[in-house]
């Protein structure tokens, strides 16, 4: 004879998907809100380490870092820094994506060698692009010597240190993009761009009315990844320029890092690290808004 099932009480039957959120919720707490309520508080103090206790000072450090001549020389690298590899590596990612879809033997190899960068740790990579910009030795002028371009130093000129970080950004990002991009080319319906060919679309025509609204959310999500990353890599500044020449090449995670671990100065860097976040986030969101704008979504 079966049991009776009983009747789980309404007010625990209401309750149980926040107690089945409670553990995920209390990570996040520990994890991510409590660390960043930590830094705002130590940006509104005079700490110079880690331990420090240290007295308020309001937004006494807001006002140092923006009379800071190092860290808007590093906001505008950053912004420069941002524009040359978010750019690039999501449309490397999107036209290798384009090239590949279709799912042959050597598309699988060549799809294997384009992510390949993305395995690579980033200072095992800058070691190497170390080696492929140095001057008349390296691997970039050796080439460029075959075509008649004299040897140029690479990371030891101002105006190209800073390209060059870009390169290796963009070499390393575009393949890790193309997964994505061919993920929401799967989505895409066959029978819409079978229609538009019937209607004497070609190939351009159909890319660009009928695939490319297609992978709005895609592109919206990859445009926000590429600019968290651009604004958090640090490890090739480290290994490749150490910030110069000339202060050139210091990004603003680089900048913070200095201030906290080198100038011993822990209430700049928390200022700093907040503008970053604050300044992440306000872009982050204008940039979801424009691309929202034109984005398909399917229902």
């Amino acid at each position: 004879m079966n049991k009776p099932i009983r009747e789980t009480p309404g007010s625990f039957r209401s309750a149980r998907p926040y107690l089945l959120l409670l553990p995920a919720f209390l990570c996040l707490a520990a994890f991510t809100y409590w660390p960043m309520l930590q830094v705002l508080l130590a940006s509104l103090s005079d700490k110079k380490r880690v331990g420090d206790s240290g007295t308020f000072v309001g937004v006494e450090n807001y006002f140092r870092i923006f009379q800071d001549a190092h860290f808007l020389g590093a906001l505008a690298n950053n912004a420069l820094y941002a524009a040359g590899t978010v750019i690039p590596s999501v449309l490397f990612g999107f036209l290798f994506a384009l090239g590949l879809r279709e799912t042959t033997n050597l598309s699988s190899i060549l799809r294997s060698v384009l992510f390949f960068p993305t395995l690579v740790p980033l200072v095992g990579a800058a070691a190497v692009f170390i080696f492929v910009f140095m001057p008349d030795i390296g691997l970039l002028d050796y080439y460029l010597a075959k075509l008649g371009v004299s040897a140029t130093n690479w990371l030891g000129n101002p105006d190209l240190a800073l390209v060059s970080l870009m390169a290796l950004t963009t070499w390393k990002n575009a393949g890790y993009y193309m997964l994505f991009f061919l993920a929401g080319l799967q989505g895409v319906p066959q029978d819409a761009e079978e229609a538009a060919k019937i209607e004497g679309a070609n190939w351009l025509q159909r890319l660009y009315f009928v695939i490319i609204p297609m992978l709005g959310p895609t592109f919206a999500f990859v445009m926000v990844i590429a600019l968290i990353s651009a604004v958090s890599q640090i490890d090739h500044v480290i290994v490749m320029t150490d910030g110069g020449p000339n202060n050139s090449t210091s990004l603003l995670l680089y900048y913070i890092y200095q201030q906290a671990h080198e100038f011993y100065d822990l209430g700049k860097a928390t200022a700093a690290t907040v503008v970053t976040l604050i300044a992440l986030l306000t872009l982050s969101f204008l940039s979801m808004r424009t691309v929202e704008r034109k984005v398909h979504y399917e229902t």
